[in-house]
């Protein structure tokens, strides 16, 4: 057995509501192999949700958080990986993900409203969060683009259609 780093079978990416997280739980499953989460690990290392992370410690400390989660996922999970949707605009974890089956999750941004709720607990889209989607979406488009091996488009599909197309790019 060697000593080097277990890699993950596949990483989502995407923003909120492109369904990287009821993706990445079919795809592992399709695939045989565990689903990690690293919202999930930051929420268990901070023993609180997200939302109440941005309150009490502020943004930084939880992008700093989110950072040693995807560290930790990307060096030692072998499975299906899924990032928060900001994690990748952080330069260490954009140089991290090189070499890596990283997917992207394209979502417009009607279907992602409608999947995250516009009275969602997610801190970034607590002002105007119809706007605040749109902002974030348009920012990050290009660092998903210029990350990913494959593109998927999840618009009016149904989740095992887009792990279909996964499954079949890999």
């Amino acid at each position: 057995m060697s000593s080097a780093s277990q890699q993950p079978a596949v990483v989502l990416i995407g923003p909120p509501g492109s369904g990287k997280s009821t993706v990445g739980r079919l795809l592992a499953d399709h695939l045989g192999v565990s689903f990690r989460d690293t919202d999930t690990d930051v929420e268990a290392v901070a023993g609180k949700p997200i939302s109440d992370v941005f309150i009490e410690d502020g943004e930084a400390a939880f992008r700093e958080m989110e950072a040693v989660a995807v560290r930790a996922a990307l060096e030692g999970h072998d499975g299906v990986v899924s990032l928060g949707g900001g994690s990748v605009l952080h330069g260490p974890t954009q140089e991290l993900l090189a070499g890596h089956r990283v997917v992207y999750l394209r979502v417009g941004l009607d279907q992602a409203v409608k999947r995250v709720g516009l009275g969602s607990a997610r801190p970034l889209l607590v002002l105007n969060p119809r706007s605040q989607l749109r902002k974030l979406m348009e920012e990050r488009r290009p660092v998903y683009e210029r990350l990913a091996v494959t593109t998927v488009e999840t618009d009016d599909r149904e989740p095992e259609d887009v792990v279909a197309e996964i499954a079949a790019a890999l």
